[in-house]
């Protein structure tokens, strides 16, 4: 794992283990037969994060949820989701190997952020996600708590917001 502390914000790398796109309706049957197959709860409001037991969902649209999971449980969500298909329509796409996150901490967060995002960060509330833009990629960005975020970009991008976020921590470090 790759870490950072040039400044008042801790950046690493962070493991994403297993990592799907679903897209399934909102029927109030659809959603039970999919927070089954999964194992934590999925909502419905755009925003919104489930957790338990190590698998998290997070809702990015209408119809839209990112789910994340321990490597280990990525064929037993794959198969759970495979034996609900006939019943509840759905898309579910492995997308583990697409993204990279990179967890930041630390009291001067936001002002980092807030260097590439054009959203009010202090009034996004700890709990829940969203999918945004960082100096013009896109990304899923998720706050854990107050001071403690994880940005999620496409492995490719992902050379570019790093070098951004180490130069705005030394930045800020130096009171610019």
């Amino acid at each position: 794992m790759t870490t950072h502390a040039d400044g008042p914000v801790a950046l690493s790398m962070a493991d994403t283990g297993a990592r799907f796109s679903l897209r399934i309706g909102v029927t109030p049957d659809d959603l039970a037969a999919a927070e089954t197959a999964f194992g934590a709860p999925i909502f419905a409001t755009i925003g919104a994060r489930g957790r338990e037991a190590g698998r998290e969902s997070l809702c990015l649209g209408p119809d839209e949820w990112v789910l994340t999971a321990p490597e280990a449980d990525r064929a037993p969500i794959a198969t759970a989701f495979a034996g609900i298909g006939a019943a509840h329509p759905h898309s579910l796409v492995d997308i583990s190997d697409r993204e990279i996150a990179i967890d930041l901490e630390g009291e001067a967060v936001t002002a980092l952020l807030a260097q590439g995002i054009a959203i009010d960060l202090d009034a996004f509330p700890s709990g829940h996600g969203t999918r945004t833009v960082y100096d013009g990629i896109t990304v899923v960005l998720r706050r854990d708590a107050a001071h403690a975020f994880r940005l999620e970009a496409w492995r490719s991008f992902v050379p570019h917001v790093w070098h951004r976020l180490t130069e705005g921590n030394k930045e800020l470090a130096l009171g610019i």
